[in-house]
């Protein structure tokens, strides 16, 4: 499961004794509800209507370097190393390729540079719908890049954003562009700044019941469990299968808490408004990381991958899978495994993520479509779908929670490798059908929504998010999106 920076324990296990926590994990959460109060206080008081652009940034940013002090000390400095050497870089060499270590900032670095070479350095023809639509045309300055990179929304636990949402939000664009109807065209709605009290209230319930549920239930259903010696040699299949199952679920309220507060802080500062729906109410989940309702009833390997650390899943399909000129979901995973970190456990969960993701795919193509109709049939499939998806992903994800080598390895061997080699006997017997390509009416569509938001963009001087948005989203399809599968 993808962690949101590189803080270590800080961010990986947000809330991982029930009893007793860690200075450095309480830190975290201390900053993270102060950086909550700090984003009322920010909209409320520093809006778009009454305060600067240039104010808004250096507000934003020092109020995120702040933060980064109190939780990491000295070793905050790293934030500002990174973000100013990689701004000369984007200056000196063109933007042409970008990779770094701290996880949230690595993400905010490579999107910007490729966003700004796709901008400035390729030709409209070259580039995809969405990366016309993301593509920056002037370098930012200094203090437009290091508030992207460090402000106090985001520099703890992200969410990634793009670069022109938050340029739009922070120049108080973001809520006034029009949004486009089914049909095709715009309309612009009358509600010019919707409240996020709403949504900020329901995602703070949410971490509420997380935060709970992983206080008095997390801690009684270890992963470790999964590879003790008498569990392995006394239960039955069903009992390991099932625990297995129940202490993975048990495993992600923290992420669900840590996500959502994140979520929350950014719409409390008035971020993260996508448009109207079509009932006319505002929808706040422009940088949403996860959905939690289609995780837990996932029906497919993609299903769960598609809502689980969305935005992660997003800069993954941007910086790679789209520009991989080979295997683009072997790259994906092999850099998702890289951005994570060193420990043996990610690069065993993300090699097994492949040959699952792969497997998976390959199972729905061939057989989906036989039961569709009737309607009893295709509810039977949806369930034994939905306990395979679970069970697969949960084996998948175990090595990730143990780290190491050696009790992964124990894990699996207590399986037999079993998903492992029906995997591979899956690949090996059945036909692999490419995904289907968008039709040309799809793809003229996006064409067309990504040559106005340019010509908006050059005529007005303003960044249209949503079409940006609406042409991502309608692009998430060109192949089967990597999501890092824990965090």
């Amino acid at each position: 499961m993808a962690t949101t920076s590189t803080t270590g324990s800080t961010l990986l296990q947000p809330l991982s004794n029930a009893v007793q926590l860690p200075i450095d994990q309480v830190n975290f959460v201390v900053c993270q509800l102060f950086a909550l109060l700090a984003a009322v206080w920010f909209r409320t008081y520093l809006h778009s209507s009454k305060a600067s652009s240039f104010i808004r940034h250096v507000v934003a940013t020092l109020l995120g370097l702040y933060l980064a002090f109190f939780c990491f000390g000295w070793y905050a400095l790293h934030f500002l190393v990174q973000s100013g050497i990689s701004y000369c870089i984007m200056i000196i060499a063109g933007v042409e390729s970008m990779h770094h270590p701290m996880m949230i900032i690595t993400q905010k670095i490579t999107s910007l540079a490729y966003e700004i070479h796709d901008g400035m350095f390729r030709k409209d023809e070259e580039l995809t719908p969405s990366q016309r639509g993301l593509a920056v045309r002037r370098m930012p300055s200094l203090l437009e890049y290091v508030s992207y990179t460090c402000n106090f929304m985001g520099i703890l636990a992200g969410p990634l954003c793009s670069y022109k949402d938050y340029i739009a939000f922070i120049e108080g664009r973001a809520s006034h562009v029009a949004q486009p109807s089914e049909n095709g065209k715009e309309e612009q709605h009358g509600k010019a700044d919707p409240s996020p009290n709403a949504a900020v209230t329901e995602k703070l319930l949410v971490c509420g019941l997380s935060l709970l549920f992983h206080l008095t239930i997390s801690n009684m259903l270890p992963v470790e469990y999964n590879i003790d010696e008498h569990f392995q040699a006394t239960a039955s299949w069903p009992t390991k299968a099932t625990y297995l199952y129940v202490s993975l679920l048990a495993a992600r309220p923290k992420y669900y808490f840590a996500w959502t507060l994140a979520d929350a802080i950014n719409n409390a500062a008035g971020f993260g408004f996508r448009g109207y729906d079509k009932n006319g109410v505002a929808q706040w989940d422009l940088i949403s990381n996860l959905r939690i309702q289609q995780i837990e009833m996932s029906t497919s390997f993609k299903m769960f991958l598609d809502n689980w650390n969305i935005q992660t899943a997003l800069w993954l399909k941007r910086v790679c899978y789209e520009r991989a000129t080979f295997s683009p979901t072997i790259q994906t995973f092999f850099l998702s495994a890289i951005w994570h970190g060193v420990y043996p456990g990610y690069y065993l969960t993300f090699l097994t993520g492949v040959l699952m993701t792969l497997a998976a795919r390959t199972l729905r193509n061939n057989f989906r479509h036989y039961f569709l109709e009737p309607p009893q049939l295709k509810l039977f499939y949806d369930i034994i779908t939905w306990v395979a998806t679970q069970i697969t992903i949960s084996y998948t994800v175990v090595p990730f929670v143990l780290l190491s080598i050696k009790p992964s390895f124990t894990f699996y061997s207590s399986w037999y490798y079993c998903l492992h080699i029906c995997s591979i006997l899956v690949l090996l017997l059945l036909p692999v059908r490419k995904s289907q390509r968008r039709t040309s009416t799809q793809e003229n569509v996006q064409l067309s929504q990504a040559k106005k938001f340019d010509e908006r963009e050059n005529s007005l001087g303003q960044n249209s998010f949503s079409t940006m948005n609406n042409v991502c989203n309608q692009n998430r399809d060109t192949g089967s999106r990597h999501s890092s599968l824990t965090q």
